[in-house]
């Protein structure tokens, strides 16, 4: 069972790190890729160069044995859109069963995403809450085309390959890429909010130092 987070990661910090940990204690992956963007369609372009961004993310994940970054979409270059990404991976991997981790906050937009209705075809949906986000709904109160597609058993998202809604429980992290950044230009400390290879990295190529825009 292959786990997948996508996202700017600029730079990586542990609001990415701790969710995923959560999920991987609870879901227990064979693998979890991180895939950053090249260009993200719904936001801004990233500050930090692709080969940045890289390797901040090869330097976050060298105490994760079980998570590996995946340079896909940098190299495809173009918009990053989730559904080329998910048959590029359907293509290397098979049947193999494809989980992608999403924020509620993005789960909640989910129907402004390009070929959104393809995205069950193609994998489950792991949910996760975040800071001032609702908890997770009931089936009920979800979309039409999610009820009735939770599951309960991580049994079942392993013997399948897709379709399926899984709501995780995290420690919410009130972390962002823009937070950090905005200290970093003004020069105060991120001390705890990225790990440490990842802020000595930062500094040496005096990467965010100027003020956002």
């Amino acid at each position: 069972m292959i786990g997948i987070l996508g996202g700017t990661f600029d730079p990586i910090h542990y609001g990415h790190l701790r969710p995923a940990q959560d999920v991987q204690r609870a879901l227990k992956f064979d693998q979890l890729r991180f895939i950053p963007a090249a260009n993200p369609p719904h936001r801004e372009a990233p500050v930090a160069t692709a080969a940045q961004r890289l390797h901040m993310i090869e330097l976050a994940l060298a105490d994760f044995p079980e998570f590996v970054c995946d340079d896909r979409e940098i190299r495809r270059g173009g918009p990053s859109y989730t559904v080329p990404t998910l048959e590029s991976l359907r293509e290397e991997l098979g049947e193999q069963s494809l989980c992608l981790l999403l924020g509620m906050d993005a789960f909640c937009c989910l129907e402004t995403w390009y070929q959104w209705q393809r995205l069950l075809e193609l994998a489950h949906l792991i949910v996760m809450p975040r800071p001032g986000w609702p908890p997770p709904p009931t089936d009920a109160s979800l979309p039409a085309w999610a009820r009735g597609k939770v599951c309960g058993d991580s049994d079942e998202l392993r013997q399948t390959n897709s379709g399926r809604l899984w709501f995780q429980d995290v420690t919410l992290q009130d972390i962002s890429g823009t937070r950090i950044r905005n200290a970093i230009a003004k020069g105060e400390s991120v001390q705890g909010l990225l790990p440490d290879a990842v802020w000595e990295y930062i500094r040496h190529e005096g990467i965010y130092q100027g003020p956002e825009e």
